[in-house]
């Protein structure tokens, strides 16, 4: 069977940052200040675009992703990763003599820091010719996001091209604003973002992303920055404050499912992510859209891109108390 769900983008091994004190080395005279206090990280994954895909899939859909890895022991690993959560690698290049990407993170219940090692990386050298033009064409939607474009130049291309593929093949496009402007600078990014949300049906920004890339300040203004480049749908992530899913004709407040933010980490891609499975499975955004809010919440709860995206089974557990105690208006 064809994939549903197709992400494209950069997938990276991760390394958290769990403490800086966890060695336990007892300190004496002649034991370095420096000793005592080194960080220890805990390997996992992410890549803003294969944590939407896994939480997808996490959600039953049919998913692949398109990209490209290193022929290193991270590359395996992702492959390895990708198969264990059911999302098909056939569209996965391995790229021998290049390295994976790695980023390292510094977790906090309100945000995090991001330091990137992935210059060079056989994600960044992927081009338009490694595109599966059919398999974009027989897919129900495409994922991609702003990271992935800010990846390089030739990655920025594949995305614009299989944005191209998929609407004159009625592939529904999703897109997540996710703005990192480490990577580059913010006129760049604006001008990328502005030059492919007229190919976008369903678009994920957040409301800080949002304000940066349109200059405009009040929520529905934000969304309506977006309609007005012809999206179809504007799913607008605010934190705390929940969602608001708008389309043209109208739209409504999802309230966040209650949790205890540990790190925040892939809430906006497991919205995203599983937004979309449930979406295409129902037709119904307000359904997606508290499937999406209980999927978040339950991510942040814990360190890691994916180690806490929640199954549907999790998810369906949790949907009947968050509708009876949070609900959307």
């Amino acid at each position: 069977d064809n994939p549903t769900i197709l992400g494209i983008g950069e997938a990276l091994v991760e390394f958290t940052r769990i403490t800086d004190d966890t060695l336990n080395l007892k300190a004496d005279k002649n034991t370095p200040a420096t000793e005592t206090a080194r960080p220890i990280y805990r390997q996992g994954f992410g890549g803003d675009t294969s944590n939407a895909i896994i939480a997808a899939a996490r959600q039953g859909a049919s998913t692949a992703y398109l990209s490209a890895v290193g022929g290193d022991p991270f590359g395996e690993e992702l492959l390895e990763l990708w198969k264990r959560e059911n999302v098909s690698v056939d569209y996965v290049k391995v790229n021998p003599t290049d390295p994976t990407g790695v980023y390292f993170v510094q977790p906090h219940a309100s945000g995090r820091s991001f330091s990137y090692a992935r210059r060079g990386s056989a994600a960044s050298l992927y081009s338009n010719k490694e595109l599966p033009q059919q398999a974009i064409r027989d897919a129900q939607a495409l994922h991609a996001s702003a990271l992935s474009t800010a990846i390089s130049i030739s990655m920025r291309e594949a995305v614009a091209d299989a944005f191209s593929i998929a609407k004159s093949s009625d592939t529904l496009v999703s897109f997540d604003t996710n703005l990192r402007l480490n990577m580059w600078d913010i006129d760049t990014a604006v001008s990328t973002i502005e030059a492919l949300l007229p190919k976008v049906d369903v678009v994920f920004p957040s409301d800080e992303e949002a304000r940066q890339i349109s200059g405009r300040t009040e929520d529905n203004d934000l969304i309506d920055y977006f309609l007005e480049f012809g999206c179809q749908m504007v799913a607008l992530t605010r934190g705390e404050k929940g969602a608001v899913i708008a389309t043209a004709e109208d739209r409504f407040e999802v309230a966040p499912a209650k949790c205890v933010a540990v790190d925040s980490t892939a809430a906006g891609d497991s919205f995203a992510g599983s937004f979309l499975a449930y979406y295409l499975e129902t037709g119904d955004r307000r359904v997606a859209a508290e499937c999406a809010a209980v999927t978040a919440a339950i991510t942040v709860s814990a360190l890691g891109a994916i180690d806490a995206i929640p199954d549907r089974k999790v998810v369906s557990e949790r949907l009947d108390s968050y509708r009876k105690n949070e609900g959307s208006s």
